[in-house]
């Protein structure tokens, strides 16, 4: 193989890994959630399952948020791991919004499991976890941590 070849080989061995590391899995729906439609905002993540309560209560202040902001956008993760049909059923029945992603994000976020729900994660437009906030949230509150965060 020559040099010229090698760098060919190098870079579409980048291009498809760096592809990979874009994928976020799918959402409630089964479409494909990438890198490329997050790149620039502000992640909000919230854990969420059907059986708590205060995740229940706050669900309509995080839709309103995703709508909200052109800029910040909302996933949602099951806590208990539903999948499939599971995840789009429950989703629809809480009255969710906002996507909700089939893989979780800890791994990749570096984020602690909790033992406590709901728990929401603020994450800046570079991917940095900057808070991790316990408990039922308001429209008004994220917006106060986010602005505080220089969002």
């Amino acid at each position: 193989m020559n040099k010229k070849s090698l760098m060919g080989f190098g870079l579409l061995a980048c291009l498809v890994l760096a592809g990979c590391g874009a994928d976020w899995g799918t959402d409630q729906h089964g479409a494909q959630v990438t890198s490329q439609q997050l790149d620039g905002q502000w992640l909000v993540i919230n854990y969420w399952a059907e059986w708590c309560g205060p995740c229940r209560t706050e669900i309509p202040e995080l839709n309103a948020l995703d709508k909200a902001h052109g800029d910040i956008t909302v996933l949602g993760v099951n806590f208990d791991g539903l999948q499939g049909e599971e995840l789009a059923a429950a989703s629809t029945d809480l009255g969710i919004a906002f996507r909700v992603l089939s893989l979780d994000p800890a791994e990749r976020l570096d984020l602690p499991r909790s033992a406590v729900l709901p728990v929401t994660y603020l994450v800046d437009r570079e991917g940095k976890v900057r808070q991790q906030l316990v408990g039922e949230q308001t429209l008004e509150g994220l917006q106060e941590h986010l602005a505080r965060l220089g969002r």
